[in-house]
């Protein structure tokens, strides 16, 4: 029952330290395939049972993990691990100055869920070279140990019960053995605390140790329920592609919106005060008066952004297409091309092509709702580009020209 709660509580403990993480900047994979990682790594095991001396119990360990980075601040991993279990035992006879020492191989298997708390304390940085990460999770050990003891007993003192003197029994060492020799799955809970020196964006070098318990592997040459190990290793882990985050929401830049905004609205209100005046001239004139045509300038290119990842078109955007439809809707003579773009430095070209075409679409389906005659545009998507405007996000946009 004592190691069940054990178990339990750590198990407990590593579910609390991942459901308290937060980041101060959310960031994502933007694919399946992206932050998959491959480690190995070697070092050695010491367990605490209780009949073993100290530094009795040192053996090689060597471990494997495949895993995935979800977010810069947590991730999960499988790990397969083992060798050789050492302990020293004095069970069943219980002497302490004839310890045996009993080796079992055995190979056991980690589920972990990782906290990275440096990512999680100071934020994402790609290019920081150290990183502290916390781990914690079920494990199982894999091992053929023995059960239960066939006790022998001898009688060693003995006289007739009818003067009060009692029968003394002792178990016999001679007569005495383990028995069903057996495979069997032993259920524990780890945690742990890891160091990674990052190298470059896919490889780092890792050291790493872990507190673990479980049932005791020696079984019934043991006379404690549970065992503890502590695990330390050193290693290396690939990250293939390197690790590829992308932040969820982009930074656009509002000032350059607001200034196109008010360029718009500035030369409408000057086409407006030039309709009028030509009004004026028109009502006021003789009729000899030689007629004068005023030419209004057609709509220029304008732009409509968006966020990353994003074709839905926000409160600014719209009123940029509500300027748009009045001059279109002004000069039904006039075709116009909805061209939608995406940003070359996120995403592969076949979503980057996707999303351009989305963005694209949802222009041209509002400036529909606005009145516009469907024959005046063309829909076209040129997915991912680089830089057309000097900033990354600046690429993110549906321009109508």
């Amino acid at each position: 029952m004592k190691s069940k709660l054990v178990i339990l509580s750590l198990l407990l403990s590593g579910a609390a330290v991942v459901a308290t993480a937060q980041t101060k900047e959310k960031y994502y994979s933007e694919s399946w395939k992206d932050n998959i990682f491959i480690s190995v790594g070697v070092g050695a095991q010491a367990g605490t049972n209780p009949d073993t001396k100290f530094g009795k119990t040192v053996t090689p360990l060597i471990n494997l993990s495949v895993g995935k980075y979800i977010s810069p601040i947590w991730g999960v991993r499988g790990q397969i691990y083992g060798w050789q279990s050492k302990q020293e035992t004095a069970y069943p006879f219980l002497d302490l100055d004839n310890r045996k020492e009993r080796k079992e191989n055995y190979v056991g298997l980690n589920a972990d869920a990782m906290l990275n708390l440096t990512n999680l304390i100071c934020g994402y940085n790609p290019d920081r070279l150290f990183e502290l990460s916390v781990f914690a999770g079920p494990s199982v050990n894999i091992v053929k140990n023995y059960a239960d003891w066939q006790l022998g007993y001898k009688v060693v003192e003995s006289t007739s019960t009818t003067d009060g003197t009692k029968y003394t029994t002792v178990i016999d060492p001679a007569t005495t053995s383990p028995v069903n020799h057996d495979l069997r799955w032993l259920v524990g809970a780890s945690v742990g605390v890891g160091a990674k020196f990052n190298v470059n964006r896919s490889l780092a070098i890792d050291v790493e140790a872990r507190g673990q318990v479980t049932p005791s592997i020696l079984g019934a040459y043991s006379s404690a329920n549970t065992d503890g190990y502590i695990h330390l290793t050193a290693g290396v882990t690939y990250t293939f592609g390197g690790k590829k985050f992308v932040a969820c929401g982009a930074k656009v830049d509002q000032n350059a919106i607001n200034n196109e905004i008010n360029k718009y609205r500035s030369e409408l209100a000057q086409a407006q005060a030039d309709l009028a005046n030509a009004k004026n001239a028109l009502a006021n004139a003789k009729p000899v008066t030689k007629e004068v045509v005023k030419e209004i300038e057609v709509a220029g290119p304008r732009a409509i952004f968006f966020k990353i990842g994003s074709a839905r078109i926000d409160d600014y955007g719209m009123v940029n297409i509500q300027l748009a439809a009045k001059i279109l809707k002004a000069n039904p003579d006039k075709k116009y091309k909805v061209a939608g773009y995406a940003d070359k430095a996120t995403g592969s070209a076949s979503w980057n092509q996707k999303l351009s075409e989305k963005r694209a679409q949802a222009v041209y389906d509002a400036l529909i709702k606005e009145g516009v005659d469907k024959d005046q545009l063309e829909l076209v998507g040129f997915g991912g580009t680089a830089n057309m405007f000097g900033k990354n996000y600046l690429n993110r946009v549906v321009i109508l020209e």
